[in-house]
């Protein structure tokens, strides 16, 4: 098993004191993060993409820009970035300087966003979200691709023998899609021989696994390699202390806070947005989080990997409001106490 720390940059109040940590400070963060992530041994990096709601990641490419710089080795993902609201020409132009910059550590996962505001900041018709993502996808897989790409859809104007540039460092970079609600994200990817991300973040296991057992099927049928059917998954939040009821009594209260903070009862019933996990100890014992001892979250993803059989797993340690100290903190105790069980019991040939 591989590993991945994902920030979505949130800055919303703090859960229980209500104050809000500075943009630059917050963006700072995150690259430090970042930093100390591959001084620690993990594979990868992944900042979000939001245009809705408090989060500062509007502009993953940036972020992402910066962390290359303070980097070497440590692979830069998104996750996601909004395909169905971007122009693919931008897409490839901008993330192909990022993957020149990294010599080659770019990998992006697409989806189609999971915050509902964005559409209308786009002007976009959100009931055609799943159109705009696939037409997209299939025009960003040419323009890196092919040079002199001519080009005509719905969506944007078309193209007559476009090259963008700057080209992708190696050949273009692996797309990942990501998949949270709905078969029509597993569906594409299937069909592109693409590896897919499940967001295994705030709904029940049971939800994702549909989703994952369609791809995996769906990815045969096309006639592409199982062998090359990587899958990663997220776990909506880490938190370690040195036994899982001292983890309750401390991160329980942000927890709680945090999800009655971002309960929406206009999306109530809506697929993929409030988590039925409304305690600290139902989401220890039947949610996707890692909250607890290293034993007890070793268990947990173990027997999670029992139903994904998952390559990647993406690590959230920002969600909350702990400080940078306790995130880098967490993710050393991650690295030393956890990965290494990890890594010998749920072997992977991605990135190998």
């Amino acid at each position: 098993m591989k590993f991945s720390v994902l920030s979505l940059i949130g800055n919303a109040p703090h859960p229980l004191t209500g104050e809000r940590v500075p943009a630059a400070e917050r963006l700072a963060d995150v690259v430090e993060v970042a930093v100390a992530a591959e001084r620690l041994g993990f594979d990868a990096v992944a900042v979000g993409e939001r245009h809705a709601g408090d989060f500062l990641s509007s502009s993953p490419g940036v972020v992402l820009a910066a962390i290359a710089a303070r980097t070497s080795r440590v692979r830069l993902l998104t996750g996601v970035t909004v395909l169905s609201v971007l122009d693919p020409v931008r897409v490839a132009e901008e993330y192909a300087t990022l993957d020149q910059l990294s010599r080659g550590r770019l990998e992006v996962v697409i989806g189609k966003g999971s915050e509902a505001g964005h559409f209308g900041l786009y002007g976009l018709d959100e009931d055609r979200q799943w159109d705009y993502l696939a037409e997209k996808y299939g025009l960003l897989r040419r323009l890196w691709r092919e040079e002199n790409v001519t080009w005509s859809g719905e969506f944007r104007p078309p193209l007559a023998g476009v090259t963008t540039v700057p080209r992708p460092f190696a050949g273009p970079p692996r797309v990942w899609h990501g998949s949270a609600t709905s078969e029509i994200s597993t569906e594409l990817a299937a069909r592109h021989g693409d590896p897919l991300f499940t967001a295994n973040a705030v709904q029940p296991r049971e939800a994702y696994v549909r989703l994952v057992d369609h791809y995996r099927q769906r990815y045969a049928d096309h006639g592409h390699d199982p062998a090359h059917a990587y899958l990663g998954a997220g776990s909506g939040g880490l938190y370690l202390e040195d036994t899982t009821e001292r983890a309750i009594a401390r991160y329980g209260p942000l927890y709680e806070a945090r999800v009655r903070q971002t309960f929406k009862p206009e999306l109530v019933g809506k697929p993929g947005y409030n988590t039925p996990f409304q305690t600290i100890e139902d989401a220890v014992a039947h949610g996707p989080a890692l909250i607890g001892d290293p034993q007890r979250v070793i268990d947990k993803i173990l027997d999670f990997h029992v139903s994904y059989r998952h390559d990647l797993l993406s690590l959230t340690v920002d969600g909350l409001g702990l400080s940078r100290t306790e995130q880098i903190e967490t993710l050393h105790r991650f690295a030393e106490e956890i990965a290494p069980t990890l890594r010998r019991e749920a072997p992977t040939t991605l990135w190998a």
